[in-house]
C-alpha cells in the first residue's frame, strides 16, 4: 500500500510503499478516507516516543471497512466507520472499565500501533463504531483523539454545571474539544490564546472570556484544562481557586515544570493527570458527535500536501483540526 512513512527516529516521513498491515481473527481493516494530524505526528519524528520503525503515522481516521477478520461479526465490508485511536487490552478493560487506560497495555493508532496517513489501517473490532450519522467525514475524522482525551479531562475533573472552567492555549484540537465540551456541559469556559483571532473565534463558540496567554490570568477558577506546560503552568495554577482541579493532558512547550509545594498544600489544589480514554467514555463523546456537538475543522488539505500540513501545526497556526482527504 501507498503510505506516509518513518524510516528513521529522528527523521522526516516520506510517501511511498510498505506492506499492508494484516487481519488479524478479531480485527477490522479500514480503508481511510480522512485523517487528521496531531502533535504526535511531530513529536514521532523527534524520537518522543520512538516507534517501532518503519511507522506510519496517524492517530485519527474515519473511513470505509475493507476487511474483517474471520471471528468478527455485527459490521460490513464497505461499512462506514471512526476509530477509536485508544486500544486497550480486554483483560485491562474487564479488571478496570473506565480506568482502563491507566494501566498497562494501552496502545494508540499511529503511536504504537500504525496509523491511518495511508491507504489501509488495522485495528481490533472493538475499536471500530459506525460513522456518526449527519456528519461530514472531515468532522469525523477530526473528533476522535482529540474529543475523547478532553472528555475524559472533564470527566476526571468533575466538572460540573455552572463551574468556571480555564482552557489553556485554545486552538489545538484537545483544547478546542474541551471548549465545545465544557460549554455543552453547561459551564462558563474561559480560555487563553496569544492569538485574538483565536480568541474571536473561541468567544464566538461560546467561551464566556478570552485572556492572553502571556497571564497573569485571573483567579478563581474551579476546573483548569492545560495542555501546554512550562510556559503557562505557573500562571494556570494560580488561577486556581483553593480546593481547585488542574487536569494535564501533554506538554506542547516542553515535559518538565516545577511546582511550589507550600502552594499546593496550602491551597489544597488537585493536579489530575489524563491520557486518552476508555471504551465507554469514546461511546459517550460518539453519542454527543451523533447529537451535534461542536467539531472544530481549521482546514482541510489533500493526503500528498501532508509535509505542509504538518508545518502548519508546528507553527501553532491551527484553530481546530488538520484534516488530509484520501483520494
Amino acid at each position: 500500500m501507498q503510505a506516509w512513512i518513518l524510516d528513521q527516529s529522528p527523521g522526516s516521513y516520506r510517501f511511498g510503499s510498505v506492506e499492508a498491515p494484516p487481519v488479524g481473527p478479531t480485527d477490522v481493516r479500514v480503508r481511510p478516507v480522512a485523517s487528521a494530524l496531531n502533535h504526535m505526528d511531530l513529536w514521532l519524528t523527534r524520537a518522543r516516543p520512538r516507534p517501532h520503525l518503519p511507522h506510519v503515522p496517524g492517530c485519527d481516521v474515519a473511513g470505509v471497512i475493507d476487511s474483517l477478520g474471520v471471528d468478527v461479526s455485527g459490521f460490513e465490508i464497505g461499512q462506514e466507520v471512526v476509530i477509536n485511536p485508544a486500544v486497550c487490552p480486554l483483560d485491562m478493560v474487564v479488571a478496570h472499565g473506565d480506568d482502563a487506560p491507566m494501566y498497562p497495555g494501552l496502545e494508540i493508532v499511529g503511536e504504537q500501533r500504525w496509523g491511518g496517513h495511508g491507504e489501509l489501517v488495522t485495528v481490533p473490532a472493538r475499536n471500530v463504531v459506525p460513522r456518526p450519522a449527519g456528519r461530514s467525514w472531515a468532522e469525523c475524522a477530526a473528533f476522535p483523539l482529540a474529543t475523547l482525551t478532553a472528555y475524559r479531562m472533564l470527566r476526571r475533573g468533575r466538572l460540573r454545571a455552572g463551574e468556571r472552567v480555564l482552557i489553556v492555549g485554545v486552538g489545538g484540537g484537545v483544547s478546542m474539544a474541551a471548549l465545545a465540551l465544557a460549554t455543552m456541559m453547561g459551564a462558563r469556559v474561559h480560555v487563553t490564546s496569544r492569538d485574538e483571532a483565536k480568541m474571536a473565534r473561541a468567544l464566538a463558540m461560546g467561551a464566556t472570556e478570552a485572556h492572553d496567554s502571556a497571564g497573569p490570568f485571573p483567579a478563581g477558577f474551579d476546573l483548569v484544562i492545560e495542555s501546554v506546560g512550562p510556559a503557562t503552568w505557573e500562571a494556570s495554577l494560580r488561577a486556581l481557586k483553593p480546593g481547585g482541579r488542574l487536569v494535564v493532558c501533554g506538554g506542547t512547550s516542553g515535559p518538565v515544570v516545577e511546582v511550589n509545594l507550600p502552594r499546593l498544600f496550602f491551597k489544597q489544589y488537585e493536579i489530575i493527570g489524563s491520557t486518552m480514554g476508555s471504551y465507554g467514555e469514546f461511546a459517550t463523546v460518539v453519542d454527543l458527535v451523533e447529537q451535534g456537538l461542536d467539531i472544530a475543522v481549521d482546514t482541510e488539505m489533500d493526503l500528498s500536501d501532508y509535509p505542509e500540513a504538518l508545518a502548519r501545526l508546528e507553527a501553532g497556526d491551527q484553530m481546530g483540526k488538520i484534516v488530509l482527504h484520501h483520494r
